[in-house]
């Protein structure tokens, strides 16, 4: 599978990709269940491993077929479909095929000749395997697709291009746009791609144009009350809803959910300034005299004055900022119950001083699973609270052990720390599974840097007798607060302590005196918002790898140099 890169510069040179008859015998063995040769990229192995879980069959192409359900003349259909049908004459002559589909995949519209019987009514993987349209939605740019990538035999002589549509206002995609052939020499670059792109960019531009006024009156109450890119802000409107950047680092879909139903009770009692769930306060938008939704602004949370509507947090960790807040305490909420509990982040992000501060116990049992047999150190009735550390290294003997004493003791107090990284064995993924219903995801240190303030004096050793406690310059608390901090509270504990120790001289910690890649900071430039949010998807591409560059370069979709540049860009 392979994505063409919108804007090629000359310092980015293409991918090498294996020749298409070479790609095309690595399918057979595949197919035939033997082993992938070396050279084949990981994220085309990947995607026919996800055909092949998903249950699609290569061989059958009967389910293209079936109808699509789909809602009566959905409002992108409305707006692109004078777009689509001045193109589908022009690409008749060329043999070729224009799609469109929603953001669930589900095709609302499709003219030009099908070759090789490539139309269908779903171009989700989940129905037919690795395809152009669902790269381009998963990775939010333009995709392309060719030959053999494919899963199904009927899409081995069909090259496709795709490039994703955005709502006005957020950019959160609704669909794409596609535009299939029959399979190009060379793979890359589709010789429709520049058309597909135009055809995008004039469907958004006709969605703008098809905006209600009512819907153009919530996106202006939205980006008012955005007001710059951290602010956390959420906007429904019965049938749609806007989260920002910052919203959507804080709120899961079920809390997005929960927000949204004390969104209406309160637009019912048409209550102006109503205090809602997680420190929200609601503003209604009306229409003529009628109520077209909501906005609802996060940002009293973040500052003193709601502390104390907020609550004590559940623990004595240092922190108060809201991301740590809500998984702390939804933490709180599930060791409440005897029964296992999963905390999972990144490396030095505090998951094992989370656990002991749940378990109330200064000195529990812990078992670090990167420091020998598990099984030989597990209690046979453990009545007291459990650490199991590095569940990410844990061997197979081990996972079973674990497995089968949550089977026969499915109320063991036991708190699990896990890192994602490399992609889990079939036994650990099981226990994964098994804890999944109870696990909580602890943010890293960058995306709660209001707390970073607090941290620096719990982390501090305590000083020399007759000594001042550590204290640091505006100019180095700034420093601090920028840097990205890979290695999370465990990275900052290290600086800190490490810069006390050696000290010589006296006063506040100056900026100088920090670490280079701290002193530096990342780049000094204002980032645009597309950077800002390619910059946040590689951050969080980088976390699910476990750091691992190649792995995020491959599911990104870009060459190495390429991830390395960005990152030195935007100085993570």
């Amino acid at each position: 599978m392979t994505t063409a890169e919108q804007h090629p510069t000359a310092d980015r040179q293409p991918p090498v990709r294996p020749a298409l008859g070479h790609l095309r015998r690595a399918r057979a063995r595949f197919l035939a269940g033997r082993p992938l040769p070396e050279d084949i990229p990981d994220e085309v192995a990947a995607a026919w491993r996800r055909a092949r879980f998903h249950g699609v069959r290569h061989d059958c192409a009967a389910h293209l077929a079936a109808p699509a359900p789909r809602p009566p003349d959905p409002a992108i259909l409305e707006a692109a479909r004078p777009v689509l049908a001045r193109l589908g004459p022009p690409l008749d002559r060329q043999r070729a095929t224009l799609v469109l589909t929603d953001a669930r995949l589900r095709v609302l519209w499709a003219a030009g000749p099908a070759p090789f019987g490539t139309r269908c009514p779903d171009l989700s993987e989940q129905c037919v395997g690795p395809n152009s349209a669902a790269l381009a939605l998963r990775t939010g740019r333009r995709a392309e697709v060719h030959g053999p990538e494919h899963f199904l035999d009927v899409w081995q002589e069909v090259s496709a291009v795709s490039v994703p549509l955005r709502t006005p206002g957020d950019g959160r995609p609704v669909g794409t746009v596609t535009v299939a052939s029959a399979l190009c020499a060379g793979r890359a670059p589709h010789p429709q791609a520049t058309l597909a792109e135009a055809a995008a960019a004039a469907v958004e531009a006709e969605l703008r144009a098809h905006a209600r006024p009512p819907e153009h009156l919530l996106l202006d109450a939205y980006l008012t009350a955005c007001d710059g890119p951290d602010r956390p802000v959420v906007a429904f409107s019965g049938h749609s809803r806007l989260v920002s950047e910052a919203a959507g680092r804080l709120l899961s879909t079920r809390d997005l959910d929960d927000l949204e139903r004390a969104v209406r009770t309160a637009l019912r009692q048409d209550g102006s300034g109503i205090r809602l769930p997680y420190g929200a306060v609601v503003e209604p938008v009306r229409h003529l005299g009628e109520t077209v939704g909501a906005v609802a602004v996060l940002e009293p949370v973040l500052g003193r004055a709601s502390a104390a509507t907020a609550g004590p947090p559940p623990t004595t960790l240092a922190g108060h900022s809201l991301p740590w807040r809500h998984a702390t305490r939804r933490a709180a909420e599930l060791a409440a119950v005897p029964a296992p509990l999963l905390l999972v982040g990144e490396r030095g992000t505090g998951k094992t001083s989370l656990a002991r501060a749940l378990l109330g116990d200064p000195d529990p049992l812990v078992v670090d699973a990167a420091e020998g047999e598990v099984s030989q150190m597990l209690p046979g009735r453990p009545r007291d609270g459990l650490v199991l550390r590095h569940a990410e290294r844990l061997a197979q003997p081990d996972v079973a052990a674990i497995v089968a004493l949550l089977e026969a003791r499915p109320a063991t107090p036991l708190l699990v720390t896990y890192t994602p990284g490399a992609p889990p064995g079939p036994c650990l993924q099981r226990l994964l599974d098994t804890l999944a219903a109870r696990s909580v995801t602890l943010p890293a240190l960058r995306e709660r840097p209001e707390d970073i303030g607090e941290l620096l004096t719990a982390v501090s050793p305590p000083p020399a007798p007759g000594q001042p406690p550590l204290t640091w310059t505006l100019d180095a608390r700034r420093a601090v607060e920028g840097y990205p901090w890979p290695g999370n509270v465990t990275e900052l504990a290290h600086v800190v302590r490490s810069l006390a120790q050696r000290r010589q001289v006296t006063g506040p910690v100056r900026r100088s005196e920090l670490p280079d890649p701290v002193r530096e900071g990342p780049a000094g430039r204002r980032l645009s918002p597309m950077e800002r949010a390619e910059r946040t998807a590689i951050l969080e591409a980088l976390r699910r790898h476990g750091g691992n560059k190649a792995r995020t370069a491959a599911a990104l979709g870009i060459g190495r140099a390429t991830l390395y540049r960005k990152l030195r860009t935007y100085g993570t």
